[in-house]
């Protein structure tokens, strides 16, 4: 399987111009800074003690029938910052001068394969490789690219093609948001952990159902010095810093209720204000979405 880079001249089926046109359509993008609860920066609570506990709530403004859409994304790419900022735009629900009313829930993927250009992207990670390989695989794919967004686990297009990804948001199937609550702790000063339960709204027959949950960090700006964004300020949210597996289900009932836990470790600066969570819904063979929730970190954390 071959790596492709929409910002280079190896960008297959799609002629210079194209492609140019539609970076320059996504660069419009209005660049908006917030933290994930549109906390002003300089008013961040610190992060909590050691030991809190609390059970964390659906984050404001979480809608039924959410469509996930996770961004493949390198800092080393020159094509890559119009489609940060159009999913940046995507994830705050600024989505009015788009004419979108269909509630979305974004996730940044950095991955590393073009660290090798020059700049070495900070937020990229060979784990996200892989998780993009599965969808070019399931999607029946001959290559990766940057930058590439997956709508709902069942389609992909150009991350800056405004209206391809609008075209697959709205045409993607929406499912009602989980009854799923989340308990969140702190139980070290380097790690936060959750706790899932609650009921599937729907039954699992035949194949094996992903339970999955994300952390996720906002507000990131980095001067670029190197590499085909040399001299750029980059900015990157929903930027994710964590993806574990709570549990795997197979084969139950509706409103069986499933229970799992995962751990994350954190990072020098966390700040409970600018991060988040997104449990999602995976067929494990298809890579199929059927279901997410977001949540918010408690302020206790």
């Amino acid at each position: 399987m071959s790596w492709i880079c929409c910002c280079s001249r190896r960008a297959v089926n799609r002629g210079a111009a194209e492609a140019a046109a539609e970076i320059s359509k996504a660069a419009n993008v209005a660049r908006v800074h917030t933290t994930s609860d549109g906390t002003d920066v300089d008013n961040r609570k610190p992060a909590a003690v050691a030991s809190a506990s609390a059970a964390s709530k659906p984050a404001k403004g979480t809608a039924q029938g959410a469509v996930l859409v996770e961004l493949f994304t390198s800092q080393g790419c020159s094509a890559c910052p119009a489609a940060d900022l159009l999913i940046s735009k995507l994830g705050r629900g600024d989505t009015e001068d788009l004419g979108l009313d269909v509630p979305v829930v974004v996730l940044a993927f950095h991955v590393e394969f073009w660290d090798y250009l020059g700049w070495k992207d900070p937020f990229a990670s060979s784990l996200w490789t892989v998780r993009q390989r599965a969808y070019s695989q399931a999607l029946e794919q001959d290559s990766i690219y940057t930058p590439q967004v997956v709508v709902q686990g069942r389609t992909q297009c150009m991350g800056s093609d405004v209206d391809a990804l609008l075209s697959l948001v709205r045409s993607a199937p929406r499912f009602t948001t989980t009854d799923i609550q989340a308990n969140v702790s702190k139980p070290s000063e380097t790690a936060l952990q959750v706790s899932l339960s609650g009921p599937l709204r729907f039954k699992v027959d035949g194949y094996t159902l992903d339970v999955f949950v994300a952390l996720y960090e906002n507000d990131h700006v980095t001067d670029c010095t190197k590499g085909q964004n040399k001299g750029r300020v980059l900015t990157n949210d929903f930027v994710v810093k964590g993806l574990e597996k709570a549990c795997s289900v197979k084969d139950i009932s509706a409103r069986k209720t499933v229970t799992g836990k995962v751990t994350f470790n954190l990072w020098e600066g966390f700040s409970r204000s600018k991060c988040g969570l997104v449990m999602f819904l995976q067929n494990s063979s298809t890579k199929e979405i059927q279901g997410l929730q977001t949540f918010e970190l408690p302020d206790n954390i």
